[in-house]
């Protein structure tokens, strides 16, 4: 299962973090986020794949990042098209592509279909005010009618406290899960005691 943590900026949280063995490691570049990335870290991940989290970026800006970050993943946040995916694919050969959708019921998964066949990925998160980073869960239950060809992300609110529940979630579709606020001392700086015990308590 990939676990990723997103929300990164510190050069040494992210050495710390990295060293914990997560798979991903998440960078935002969205200016109305308190973790929004302006300048390049002195450190970067090197063992973790860097994921690049865009809402309704100028592709022109996103491939700028891909490569002044060498970022192997972007992942979309906002509401960005099949016709946008495949602009940011003849931007950026090979890059692997996960498109973030809000979720509150099961109605919402049908926004899922556009993007088979498109996106690499599917990252299903809370449906909130902010694109991202609420902090709140939904209701993983919904998930049980997701019937799509796209493997997904877990995201949304998940805590210290939920490893058993993840543990214990199972969709033949579901690909890994996503860390974020509920694992921070402020924005943008992850409490690294807190992520070791969360993940010594996964089933992965």
């Amino acid at each position: 299962m990939i676990v990723k943590v997103c929300g990164m900026r510190d050069a040494d949280n992210i050495r710390q973090v990295e060293q914990l063995g997560v798979d991903w490691m998440g960078f935002i570049f969205y200016p109305k986020s308190s973790r929004n990335v302006e300048t390049l870290p002195s450190y970067l991940p090197s063992k973790a794949k860097r994921v690049g989290v865009f809402v309704n970026e100028d592709p022109e800006v996103v491939s700028s990042r891909v490569r002044e970050f060498g970022l192997n993943i972007v992942q979309l946040h906002g509401t960005e098209d099949a016709r946008y995916i495949g602009r940011i694919r003849a931007l950026c050969p090979g890059i692997t592509v996960v498109k973030a959708l809000s979720i509150a019921s099961a109605k919402d998964l049908e926004q899922a279909r556009p993007y088979f066949g498109m996106a690499d990925y599917l990252l299903f998160d809370t449906k909130a005010q902010l694109a991202g980073g609420n902090g709140v869960q939904f209701d993983w239950n919904v998930l049980n009618s997701y019937n799509g060809t796209l493997p997904f992300i877990l995201s949304g609110g998940i805590g210290p406290d939920d490893a058993e529940r993840i543990n214990a979630f199972n969709h033949p579709m579901m690909a890994g899960i996503d860390l974020n606020s509920r694992f921070e001392k402020a924005p943008a700086l992850k409490d690294a005691d807190s992520l070791k015990s969360f993940l010594s308590q996964l089933s992965i």
